[in-house]
Formats: C-alpha cells, sequence, structure tokens
C-alpha cells in the first residue's frame, strides 16, 4: 500500500503565538527578537508583513529597521512557544497515533490507516487538520502531503502560508527537479558548493547524477541525497514516544550578516543558549558540557567544548561558558558567519541533583533556590513579557548604559 505522509509546518510560528495578544497588529509588519531594546538583538522571527521588507531571522535589530523603519519589535517567550508546539501537536494526534515532531514547529503523520476513518484523500485531511488548528489555536499551517518524509516536507515548503502541497509519483519530476539543489534538506552551502563543481545545480541534476559518484564525493551523504531526490527515501515515522532520549540539544544560525566585537556576539550566543536552556528544562534534564562552533565566512569551523563544574539548565550559565570558550579560542575583531551552542553529556534533572548533593552537599540549597528563583522569573515573562522582571544586576548595567 503506497503510504500517506503528511508534514506540517507552522506558519512564522513564534510571531504567530505573539500576535495572538496583539491582533491589532496582524497587519502590520512585526518581528519577534530576544532583546527589543537592544539594537545587537537578534531577529528570532518575522510576520509575513515584516518578510516583504525583506526582514530575516538572525540579523540584527538595527539592520531590520533600516530595511523597515516601522518594524514593530516583540520579545520572546519560549515557553509560551512549547505551550502551543504541545497544543498543535496534540491536535495532529486526533487523526494519527504516528506523528513525529521535527522541530518546535513542524511535524510530520503517518495517515495511512486512519484515512478511512475521515471518508477523504491525503489533500482532504490536510485541509481539515488545518482548518482544526486554524479554528482552535488561531494558527496557520502549511502541510505537504507526499509518499515519504522528505518529499511531504518540501510539500509543505513550496507554498506558504495556509497551503496544502500534494507531491506524487506523478508530478514530483515537475515539481521538485527544477528546484536549486539547496532547496533539498541537509544540502548545506558546502555540499552545495562541491555538487556545482559537477554541474549539479538543480535537484533534477543531482537525481540523475550516478549514485557512486555522489558517494566517493560525499561518503554516506551523498547516497542518502541521492535516494532524498528521487524519491527512494521510505523512513517510518516515529512517534515521540518511541523516540529515544536526545543526547544533546544544540541551537545553531547562520546570521545574514558576519558578527563582530563581543557585543554582537554575546547577543547571538544568548539568544541561543536561552532557547537550549527552555529545551533542557522542557525534556527535565540538565547538561554536563557545553559545546560552541564558530564558522567564519569562508565556511571554516572551529568546535571547542568545556565540562561544566554542576549539570545546569540555567540559561545564565550556559551562557556563561559558551562566551569563555569564544574568548579563549577567538578573536573579536574576525567575523563570525554563524554560531552553534550545544548542551552535551545530558542526564535527567533529578539525577544531576543526587550527583551535586553527594559532591558538593554545602552548595545544593543555595543552587536550588537559584533554579526556583530562574524558573519562577521564566514564568513571569512568559505570562507578562520578556522585560517584566529581571536580576538587580542586569537592570543596574542596563540603566548604566549609554544609548547610541
Amino acid at each position: 500500500m503506497e503510504r500517506t505522509i503528511l508534514h506540517c509546518d507552522l506558519n512564522s510560528f513564534y510571531a504567530s503565538v505573539e500576535l495572538l495578544d496583539y491582533p491589532e497588529l496582524a497587519d502590520r509588519p512585526v518581528a519577534v527578537c530576544g532583546d527589543p531594546s537592544s539594537r545587537h538583538g537578534v531577529i528570532l522571527a518575522k510576520n509575513e508583513a515584516a518578510k516583504k521588507f525583506g526582514v530575516q531571522t538572525a540579523e540584527t535589530v538595527w539592520q531590520a529597521r533600516k530595511k523597515c523603519p516601522d518594524l514593530v519589535l516583540l520579545g520572546a517567550h519560549h515557553d509560551k512557544y512549547h505551550h502551543y508546539s504541545k497544543l498543535v501537536n496534540e491536535i495532529y494526534e486526533r487523526f494519527t497515533d504516528l506523528v513525529e515532531p521535527f522541530s518546535i514547529d513542524e511535524s510530520w503523520l503517518d495517515v495511512t490507516g486512519t484515512l478511512h476513518l475521515f471518508h477523504t484523500d491525503g489533500k482532504g485531511l490536510a485541509d481539515l487538520v488545518r482548518k482544526t488548528v486554524r479554528e482552535e489555536l488561531g494558527l496557520t499551517i502549511s502541510v505537504g502531503v507526499s509518499f515519504n518524509k522528505i518529499f511531504a516536507k518540501m510539500g509543505s515548503d513550496y507554498k506558504k502560508p495556509d497551503a496544502t502541497t500534494v507531491i506524487t509519483r506523478e508530478n514530483f519530476q515537475d515539481l521538485l527537479w527544477p528546484l536549486p539543489v539547496t532547496a533539498l534538506i541537509f544540502v548545506g552551502r558546502a555540499a552545495a558548493k562541491t555538487l556545482g563543481e559537477y554541474g549539479i545545480k538543480t535537484i533534477g541534476d543531482l537525481a540523475r547524477f550516478d549514485r557512486g559518484a555522489l558517494v566517493r564525493l560525499l561518503g554516506k551523504q551523498g547516497g542518502t541525497l541521492h535516494e532524498y531526490a528521487t524519491g527512494a527515501e521510505h523512513a517510518p515515522v516515529i512517534p515521540a514516544r518511541e523516540l529515544p532520549p536526545p543526547k544533546s540539544v544544540g541551537n545553531g544560525l547562520t546570521f545574514p550578516r558576519n558578527l563582530k566585537g563581543w557585543e554582537e556576539l554575546r547577543a547571538g550566543v544568548t539568544m541561543l543558549a536561552d532557547e537550549v536552556a527552555v529545551r533542557l528544562r522542557q525534556l527535565d534534564m540538565k547538561c554536563a558540557t557545553v559545546n560552541i562552533t564558530i564558522r567564519d565566512p569562508n565556511f571554516k569551523d572551529i568546535s571547542r567544548q568545556k565540562g561544566l563544574s554542576s549539570p545546569t539548565y540555567l540559561a545564565r550559565e550556559i551562557i556563561q561558558a559558551a562566551m569563555e570558550l569564544l574568548e579563549q579560542s577567538w578573536n573579536p575583531s574576525a567575523p563570525v558567519r554563524a554560531l552553534t551552542v550545544t548542551a552535551q553529556n545530558l542526564m535527567p534533572a533529578k539525577q544531576a541533583g543526587e550527583q551535586l548533593d553527594l559532591l558538593t552537599p554545602d552548595a545544593s540549597p543555595r543552587r536550588e533556590k537559584v533554579e526556583k528563583v530562574e524558573r519562577a522569573m521564566d514564568g513571569i515573562r512568559g505570562k507578562y513579557g520578556k522585560d517584566a522582571i529581571s536580576p538587580a544586576r542586569m537592570k543596574e548595567t542596563r540603566e548604566g548604559e549609554d544609548e547610541d
């Protein structure tokens, strides 16, 4: 039996969630950033109106405002995004028990065995899922429908926002093969550059290229990409409950403009580490190691890591460790094209607490208090906004800063 796979992608997710509280801003250009008050804050998301001005994810606030002077900036509330992500996936589970989250705003659904329950085909069910999410949560999704996971994902990317695209064995060559090879999942700039040297510019070029030659060029990844391009990929949709616990939690971004100087680098690290910390708390896990990967404009990467004195899921401790690694290994005047912050050597938070108790019994009550304070602060920020509460030391620092 031919499988029917849906890939559901929430449109402008962070911005859409924030706009639920500000419906009057729906038609205005809006962006979400880590710190709306800082010119060096980083754009995390933008709505459709902001996209029309060329506002890009990962550029700085001052860059975005040069393109769009009337851009409205809203603070980020990661707990809120995880809450809505959970609600959306609960809706998906009404249509099938085979739901595999791919990221906070994307999921695959295998509806092969449940289509008959809804008396419709893949497109009809995708439209019903879109309607349910829109009516119940006020959010929109784009859905790709296909016979495998990769083409379903490419379908959700094909037309946005709030759309359904069906990719079949009969039409995938017409729809997908003319696209640039970088439109294929996991084809980054380095791989695209290597492929380009052999005349592979489009997905069709990749599909028609000899598979064995691709393996010799790119190793195992070459064979995998050939399967993706030809439609031979057949990985199952694995429900979240059956997925193994993560070995690491990372967050990375390629910036539209190179970052320079400690202020811009700290802004980038802070934004990445904050999301890592939130995801660790969602998983109820702590990390014992922090890794940072730095990419220069020539796509050369360096990676550094350090062990922590105590396992943590606190953003400020992950930021501190990442900045220490940066300061030890990078010249701040050198440009940075991309950054990734990764929490490694994960363990359940309860187990981490027990280890800490044995090693440093005097520090345990103090640390528990700090963790409770940060969790409480997260809750207040999630409800009332990022700047509703902040540590006194941070407040004093901000008040003492000079305005540009």
